[in-house]
């Protein structure tokens, strides 16, 4: 089994969407988690968006990295650039993948009606397709 660990800067949104399209979509394979540099709490508008594609992510947890279980990563995802910037050393031999998305509670704060949502749908699907890649893009780091 391959460990998979996605890292964002708050472990809210992005590394959580992350970690429900991977485990829904891949967990036959990746051992698959998800971190952040700091724990902002779990995005209630990320819960509502992945449950609208038929994902439950509302038993996951913000967490730090530190709060994860000693894992020997193979794989480690940054899916925003200031987790790239951030990211404490992890000890071990492991591939770096950085991903950036757009950050949507940073995006849809100004918006005031449902099309504040419309961002969170789409950096859900953006998500969902660069995780059915990740196959592919790990026989070609290979």
């Amino acid at each position: 089994m391959i460990n998979i660990l996605f890292l964002c800067t708050g472990n809210s949104c992005r590394s959580q969407m992350a970690e429900g399209w991977a485990k829904a979509l891949l967990s036959n394979q990746y051992a698959v988690y998800s971190a952040g540099i700091e724990a902002h709490g779990l995005n209630p508008n990320a819960v509502l968006v992945m449950k609208e594609s038929g994902i439950d992510i509302s038993q996951q947890h913000s967490q730090l990295i530190s709060d994860l279980p000693e894992i020997s990563w193979d794989v480690i995802i940054t899916v925003c650039d200031s987790a790239k910037e951030r990211c404490p050393y992890i000890p071990g031999n492991h591939l770096s993948i950085h991903q950036s998305f757009d950050d949507p509670p940073s995006l849809a704060k100004n918006i005031v009606d449902h099309l504040g949502l419309d961002v969170y749908r789409r950096v859900r699907d953006e998500i969902k397709e660069y995780i059915q890649h990740i196959p592919s893009l790990l026989l070609e780091k290979k």
